[in-house]
């Protein structure tokens, strides 16, 4: 703590105040995330420092703390392959407001803030969240329970695009992985940012697993935050004439846009954790 003290004033203040209280951890966050992306005057060193410090608390989170337990109706323990893979992937709504957006599995944060939003997210086993974006957003993802796969990438700047040699496909764009790694509970929150940290990413569920999302701001297509999902081929598939500056071929690949998938099944839930007082 005097670690934060020294780095952190005045937010760590408010951090203090919310380990030294008996509200449900749900609140804390909430409290803590309005109290972050509700100033629009944040400096860009003060940013980084809030969002660490909404790492620290996501960090301590369990199932418990959101109403979740891992003998929960979507652990598919016994059904074949082909089942677990046609079951929803089930999204629980927990908090909506101006300022940012809270989901069980990941936290978005952004040099702007229209609306706040908190939910989460259960994976059957096998189930996939195909590979997308989140524009000018920053993301802090928390894993519950289990085990999931991230696959992410980071867009070329200057942007590097080609003619695509895929049917289907007429321009593809140059990325960087970042990112190819199992996460496995307890483990620390993740963080990506507009341009840096894995902006785009894929979910692959090893194990049924639950993830908890914080997003400042959430996606909202009439300002230009619209989810667009990729499909990714190597780099030999277009790379004549592109320049690497760093790393391996095996470190890129080129990304091609696609309509939303047909087979992304999702349902709605109902959130039973601790409620969020406003």
């Amino acid at each position: 703590m005097v670690f934060l003290q020294k780095q952190f004033y005045p937010l760590c203040i408010i951090f203090q105040m919310t380990m030294n209280t008996t509200a449900p951890e749900v609140q804390l966050l909430y409290d803590l995330s309005e109290t972050t992306f509700s100033n629009s005057g944040l400096s860009s060193s003060t940013s980084s420092q809030s969002i660490q410090i909404l790492c620290s608390l996501l960090d301590t989170f369990t199932p418990a703390d959101v109403g979740l337990k891992e003998e929960n109706p979507i652990d598919d323990e016994g059904h074949g392959r082909v089942a677990r893979c046609t079951q929803p992937i089930t999204y629980l709504h927990i908090h909506e407001c101006d300022g940012f957006t809270c989901l069980p599995f990941q936290v978005f944060y952004a040099s702007f803030y229209h609306v706040h939003k908190m939910c989460i997210f259960y994976f059957p086993t096998s189930s996939v969240i195909p590979l997308h974006d989140h524009h000018e957003m920053t993301v802090f993802s928390k894993v519950l329970y289990r085990s999931l796969h991230v696959k992410s990438y980071d867009c070329i700047e200057p942007t590097c695009i080609r003619e695509s040699k895929e049917p289907g496909c007429p321009q593809v764009r140059l990325a960087r992985l970042v990112m190819d790694k199992v996460f496995t509970a307890p483990c620390r929150t993740s963080v990506l940012y507009p341009k840096s940290g894995g902006n785009l990413h894929c979910f692959t569920a090893v194990s049924p697993c639950a993830v908890l999302d914080v997003l400042a701001p959430p996606y909202r297509e009439d300002l230009g935050r619209k989810c667009t999902y990729y499909i990714d081929y190597p780099f030999s598939t277009s790379g004549n004439g592109a320049q690497i500056s760093n790393g391996k071929e095996e470190d890129y690949a080129w990304l091609a846009e696609m309509e939303t998938p047909d087979d992304l099944y999702m349902q709605p839930g109902v959130y039973v954790g601790p409620p969020i007082q406003v």
